[in-house]
């Protein structure tokens, strides 16, 4: 049996959770979240403050979606009480990154500033310049929305130009070496 889809999820105080026509809904403090359980053969369990996650065949596709559909719900039950948050850093000689009303504005080397227009469920912040912090309930779309960022300009790797994530390594590739 998949040892992360056996373990139960616990649901806090104030959270609730609903299993109705193979959708999943979780509603809690900061907001609601809902995610279809695809496979037929997986089925959820809500007994008193626990989720169960339970298979009903022993095939390779559904042990493999098990442990999937109980992370899921775990995130979106961490989600509704605590948003998941990401940071990313502006690098570069007069770079910088600024968010007015629903559009986030970069500035990061090109001829013109580039917008990105800030999705619904994500909150984006820019504490100095050179920072970028992306918060929102589902751990799906902060991640997306965070290398979609990323994406507009991705390091470099020779003088680590570029937005990266906060906790991300940059190796730096060696240079030229003269005579």
């Amino acid at each position: 049996m998949s040892r992360i889809g056996r373990l139960p999820v616990a649901i806090p105080a104030g959270v609730t959770v609903e299993y109705k026509d193979n959708i999943v809904t979780v509603k809690g403090p900061k907001g609601t979240l809902s995610q279809e359980i695809a496979d037929r053969n997986i089925n959820v369990k809500i007994e008193g403050a626990e989720v169960h996650v339970e298979r009903t065949r022993e095939d390779k596709s559904v042990k493999s979606k098990h442990g999937l559909y109980r992370q899921l719900i775990s995130n979106m039950v961490a989600g509704v009480v605590t948003p998941f948050s990401r940071s990313l850093i502006v690098n570069g000689v007069g770079w910088k990154a600024a968010v007015s009303g629903k559009k986030l504005t970069l500035n990061v080397g090109y001829s013109h500033p580039v917008d990105f227009n800030i999705p619904e469920g994500i909150n984006i912040t820019c504490p100095d310049q050179n920072t970028i912090v992306v918060s929102g309930i589902s751990k799906e779309l902060v991640g997306q929305t965070a290398a979609t960022i990323k994406s507009k300009r991705p390091v470099e790797p020779y003088h680590s130009y570029g937005i990266r994530y906060s906790d991300e390594v940059v190796i730096m590739k060696e240079g030229k070496k003269g005579k």
